[in-house]
């Protein structure tokens, strides 16, 4: 080998990188007979969600319950308004605050609500409407109208007392909370608020509805024994009634359920035709003078 390619040779040697070097040497040691070098180990797969380089979080207990679901149960909010508070970092639990949906926690974990998200709660709005006959109370059906289309503010209660300033947004994230038939008239609640909601319409709620019922019929001694326990619809027994004669052709009502178009179906089991119902109170809040077709908001101080 002459001078000028030994020299050539060790350049080569000096510009090969790293990989290429090893490549050649477990090439060379094949040759002689050696065994070749073990390939490195692959990199493990990062789970959804973690970062490159940091560890996968260790998965929640999957018998423990969502964090909007335990919130809701806890009776802080409703599980719509924890996922937004959630999303916003207004939650935290055990002092760590989370902002990933669906995150499961102990059912004994601490929970804290920041004060962004009470702030926001008060500002929800929830509304009294004296419901007229021939509006349904959700979405439009037989070509009925919906109650809601009444809740504008030409139709807001010339004396509602509550010092709340009309604001074009309470009317855009309202529900009804419960029904009232379309023969039906007296009042209806809407609201934002998810805490009401559950309280008026969760299968284990309790809060008092009263209504004044008009009929026509005898009704007997053991027919109201009836109507106040003992009935049942759809093989379902119902729970007891507050029943008494208001005059001599309207009755009053206190259920603490509400089963589709019940009092009426109730009235028929014993005989009488309902020919009028309005609904006075639910809860504690009154029907009071609020005219038919006309709206109010429900004060701070009055509590379902």
């Amino acid at each position: 080998m002459t001078r000028t390619t030994l020299k050539l040779s060790r350049t080569i040697e000096r510009s090969e990188t790293p990989r290429t070097s090893r490549a050649r040497r477990a090439s060379r040691d094949q040759r002689r007979g050696a065994p070749a070098p073990a390939p490195a180990p692959a990199a493990q797969a990062a789970a959804p969600g973690a970062r490159i380089g940091e560890a996968p979080a260790p998965p929640g207990d999957a018998g423990a319950p969502r964090l909007s679901k335990l919130m809701g149960e806890r009776g802080l909010c409703s599980r719509r308004e924890a996922e937004e508070w959630i999303v916003n970092g207004w939650v935290k639990v055990d002092g760590v605050a989370l902002t990933e949906l669906g995150v499961r926690v102990p059912r004994d974990a601490r929970i804290e609500v920041d004060a962004a998200a009470r702030e926001h709660q008060r500002e929800l709005v929830t509304i009294i409407l004296n419901k007229p006959i021939g509006y349904v109370s959700g979405q439009a059906e037989d070509g009925h109208e919906p109650a809601s289309v009444l809740l504008r503010p030409e139709h807001r209660w010339a004396e509602d007392p509550a010092p709340i300033k009309f604001k074009p947004g309470h009317l855009r994230g309202l529900a009804p909370a419960g029904r009232l038939d379309i023969d039906s008239t007296g009042l209806l609640v809407f609201t934002e608020d998810g805490r009401v909601a559950k309280q008026l319409i969760a299968g284990d709620s309790d809060v008092e509805k009263e209504y004044l019922v008009r009929v026509e019929g005898t009704l007997s001694e053991d027919g109201l024994r009836r109507l106040r326990h003992g009935l049942e619809l759809d093989g379902v027994k119902l729970k007891p009634a507050k029943v008494s004669w208001q005059n001599e052709d309207q009755l009053r009502f206190v259920l603490r359920e509400g089963r589709k178009r019940q009092i009426r179906r109730m009235c028929e089991q014993v005989g009488l035709k309902v020919t009028g119902l309005k609904r006075v109170r639910t809860g504690g809040v009154p029907l009071g003078r609020l005219p038919v077709g006309q709206w109010r908001y429900l004060r701070r101080d009055e509590k379902f």
